[in-house]
């Protein structure tokens, strides 16, 4: 349940030297290796020509969902899940309280083939200064939709995969969890409410 060499459990030295609190439930804090910063380095890349590119600001913020190094998010009681989600409210409420925020994303990879290098129950936030291509174009896709039928796009994929079931993981009278007709991910998953 602890692993004195792992940088997210409790009391622990992380990358950048800071120590872990001795947390009990839930714990947040700015990633050690982030991909985006508030304040990014100016473009170094030449100017003009096919090669370009710009700085992206953001934050990018890590979620430990227990101190038990152990645990799985499986494996939690009803009340550790709690946490965990009144974790990612909390968190996703500062940074939308970000001006230059715009697009907010909380992100779990589990296990090394979806590329998380530490098997310590956690995930991560990514705040991003621009929308990404992906979640703009499906944006666009709903509205337009809403547009020419009045009814959202998203409820009638529901109503199909309902229908279908063959990709329906698990319902109760709240959520869905199924795996979406255009998963590309191993083990994409999507809970729709």
């Amino acid at each position: 349940s602890f692993d004195p060499r792992c940088y997210l459990c409790p009391g622990n030295r992380r990358a950048n030297g800071e120590h872990n609190p001795a947390y009990t439930e839930t714990f947040a804090f700015e990633n050690d290796f982030a991909a985006l910063l508030p304040n990014p380095l100016p473009d170094a890349a030449p100017s003009g020509g096919l090669l370009k590119s710009q700085p992206e600001a953001g934050i990018c913020r890590v979620l430990c969902y227990s101190p038990d190094h152990s645990l799985t998010m499986s494996r939690m009681t009803v009340p550790q899940i709690e946490s965990v989600v009144a974790l990612w409210r909390s968190e996703y409420a500062a940074l939308a309280a970000v001006p230059w925020i715009r697009t907010i994303q909380i992100i779990e990879n589990r296990g090394t083939m979806m590329g998380a290098s530490n098997p310590h129950p956690h995930g991560q936030i990514w705040a991003n200064q621009t929308v990404p291509d992906e979640i703009a174009v499906e944006t666009q896709s709903q509205a337009e939709y809403f547009a020419e039928t009045g009814r959202s796009l998203l409820a009638d994929c529901l109503a199909e995969e309902e229908r279908d079931g063959r990709r329906i993981l698990i319902a109760n009278d709240h959520f869905v969890a199924l795996v979406p007709f255009w998963a590309v991910w191993p083990f994409e998953t999507m809970i729709v409410p």
